[in-house]
């Protein structure tokens, strides 16, 4: 039986995809459908449109509205929130260990660490120790892992991964594509990507 799956695109600088990485699976498995974790970086994309920084800080009005409006989807989804600093964090490392584990299938847990790490507790995610204890809470050879994490072939495959969000048309994150290409954006469009992910699809083009 074919099954719907959900691509669920995130940068590690964001605090938006920390809420939706925080509650994602259990909505995703409650749909029956599918979650494909999609590490990528902003910043090249922020870049093709001018940007030198996080709009969170190039708007000083809208980031003041963000991080209040972040507080307040936190404290409602039961989670801690930290600003961390120097925010945004340099998501590239982490990015890297997370495409790094997806073949022994641990990208998922390792991604609600790192942003449980970052937003909820305010932890420098660019520093090595934190992504090694990290990965030792885990139970996996920090030294291995963040080693494999350096190679040609995972730097390849993350360059690979952001050349693919933004030839697809994403903008930021969190974003989530559906397996017939519609794109969603932001923790407050979760629930309506999977549920167009499932089959549920008002307004679609005919």
């Amino acid at each position: 039986m074919h099954r719907h799956s959900l691509d669920f695109w995130y940068d590690f600088a964001s605090p938006y995809s920390y809420l939706t990485a925080m509650r994602i699976e259990a909505l995703a498995a409650a749909a029956d459908v599918d979650l494909r974790w999609r590490p990528f970086l902003l910043g090249p994309i922020f870049a093709a449109q001018g940007w030198t920084d996080s709009p969170l800080n190039l708007f000083p009005c809208k980031g003041r509205y963000l991080w209040r409006d972040l507080a307040r989807q936190s404290a409602r989804l039961g989670l801690a929130l930290v600003r961390p600093a120097p925010f945004p964090q340099n998501s590239l490392t982490a990015a890297r260990v997370a495409l790094a584990l997806r073949d022994a299938g641990k990208t998922a847990l390792f991604s609600r660490r790192v942003f449980a790490a970052s937003f909820g507790e305010g932890r420098a995610i660019s520093e090595p120790e934190v992504l090694t204890s990290i990965l030792r809470s885990l139970e996996l050879d920090a030294g291995r892992v963040l080693a494999q994490a350096q190679s040609t072939e995972v730097k390849a495959r993350l360059r690979a991964e952001t050349e693919e969000a933004r030839t697809r048309g994403l903008f930021g994150a969190p974003s989530f594509l559906t397996t017939d290409g519609e794109l969603f954006w932001g923790n407050d469009r979760l629930e309506e990507a999977i549920a167009w992910a499932a089959g549920d699809r008002p307004g679609a083009m005919l």
